[in-house]
């Protein structure tokens, strides 16, 4: 496939000798808060629905020359594989449909319409009031490097609230999203109009005070500490809304472990690890194994161990550098010594590679992995212990994979939910929320938006 031109319409786009300074910046934030009075500001929700959800099946399509493109180019410029790649888009785009996005619009505001003007919910109603939300005039979105998908969500939050939006993309990790942004603008040349994108280097102070002193809302993604910084230098009247770092587990209760639903449960488990390599604040990082099954915490294990490795014959990983790679091989050579030396703990892993590791322990509490298709495992009493020996990473935990009958399951997402998780699924959909999902437990809409209410 020849190679898409690309023409100039965003920042990301100018060549790289091409030195973005503070005025260039300020005007384009200026041109598209214009642009977004000028062509978008009266849209009506229902059109912005059906131009994304169009887009969004065209992603789908293995001919639509972006997709095209970003599967061609995409492993050697975001380091996944082709399969991972192509999996991961197929999921990402797959979910975003004008059911799903009227779902998700009824769900933040009781009814999509009042993005539009005033309207009621039946509470209202009885009353006598309306109100009507209001998207702010420009968002500046800071994103992480890890993952594109989160940086495509905004984009589609703010195109849904009728936003003009800036992009800063990490260092490195604006290809997926400058695509999706032209095809956003081929869909739509007045989407495209309100939209922006730039690449740099984090602490280029001068450039980040032009988007802090032109943009209503701020939303970032990083290091607690980054966060915290731009929080400071934010005007006062500046939307903040941040995702700080999380980090996510699987439980799979003992009723759950016989040796058909542990083998199946194997399978999905490595689905999780597998996705996106293992990247985001979504992927597992320890699976806890009730014990008193009939298949232990070991056997399953072994069955993860399996399961990876049919994974990456499928879904290779991607390719890493060599400081990650050998960053794997240290932390498994100190696993194998202590394995040698007490006994204790066994180790599965890929033959000539980094590929995949899965390391069963018996070490109380919560490991973070080093990411890359490696995983623990370990066996634990009931969720109680987990939760008691994990104590160091409460409020951090993003989501819970878990596996449970109908009759427990209810009172375990109960005691997660009080213990401070946000979000629990089924293993195997950890790194596949649905549209509706409320990003760290808030609204994935509605903290965006200004109320009117209108007490008639």
């Amino acid at each position: 496939m020849a190679e898409l031109e690309f023409p100039n319409y965003f920042l990301i786009d100018l060549p790289p000798e091409a030195r973005l300074d503070p005025g260039m910046l300020r005007e384009a934030l200026r041109q598209i808060k214009r642009n977004r009075r000028q062509y978008i500001h009266e849209m009506s929700t229902d059109d912005v629905v059906k131009v994304i959800a169009r887009l969004a099946n065209n992603w789908c399509d293995d001919l639509f020359p972006f997709r095209k493109f970003t599967l061609e180019e995409g492993p050697k410029n975001m380091g996944f594989s082709l399969e991972t790649l192509r999996k991961g888009l197929d999921q990402f785009f797959g979910r975003i449909t004008e059911e799903s996005l009227h779902n998700l619009l009824s769900q933040e505001f009781g009814d999509s319409q009042r993005l539009d003007r005033p309207a009621s919910i039946p509470e209202e109603r009885l009353e006598n009031r309306m109100a009507m939300a209001v998207g702010p005039e420009l968002i500046g979105h800071i994103t992480a490097g890890n993952l594109p998908c989160p940086t495509l969500m905004c984009m589609i939050h703010g195109l849904l609230i009728g936003s003009a939006q800036f992009v800063k993309c990490a260092q490195g990790a604006g290809f997926l999203p400058r695509l999706f942004a032209h095809s956003i603008y081929e869909a739509h040349n007045k989407f495209g109009a309100c939209l922006e994108l730039a690449e740099w280097e984090g602490g280029e102070a001068h450039l980040e005070d032009q988007l802090f002193a032109e943009a209503n809302c701020i939303t970032a993604v990083g290091r607690n500490e980054t966060l915290s910084a731009i929080r400071k230098r934010l005007p006062e009247e500046t939307h903040f809304l941040s995702h700080g770092h999380r980090v996510s587990f699987g439980f799979i209760s003992k009723d759950m472990m016989t040796r058909a639903i542990a083998s199946e449960q194997a399978t999905l488990a490595a689905d999780d690890v597998a996705a996106w390599d293992q990247h985001g604040c979504l992927s597992p990082h320890v699976f806890y194994i009730q014990a008193e099954g009939i298949v232990g915490g070991e056997q399953f294990a072994q069955m993860l161990a399996d399961a990876l490795d049919q994974k990456e014959r499928n879904e290779p990983r991607g390719n890493l550098p060599a400081s990650t790679a050998a960053n794997i091989s240290e932390l498994r050579s100190v696993h194998e010594m202590r394995a040698a030396n007490t006994g204790d703990i066994r180790l599965w892993q890929s033959e000539d590679s980094t590929a995949w590791t899965v390391v069963f322990d018996h070490e109380q509490g919560f490991t973070t992995s080093c990411l890359n298709r490696f995983v623990y495992v370990r066996e634990v009493a009931d969720l109680d212990e987990v939760l008691r020996t994990a104590e160091m990473v409460r409020n951090q935990i993003s989501t819970v994979g878990l596996a449970a009958t109908k009759l427990d399951a209810s009172d375990l997402v109960h005691q997660l939910a009080h213990w401070g998780v946000t979000r629990v699924c089924p293993i195997g959909k950890m790194q596949n929320p649905p549209l509706t999902w409320r990003h760290d437990g808030r609204p994935a809409l509605g903290n965006y938006v200004r109320w009117t209410d209108w007490e008639m």
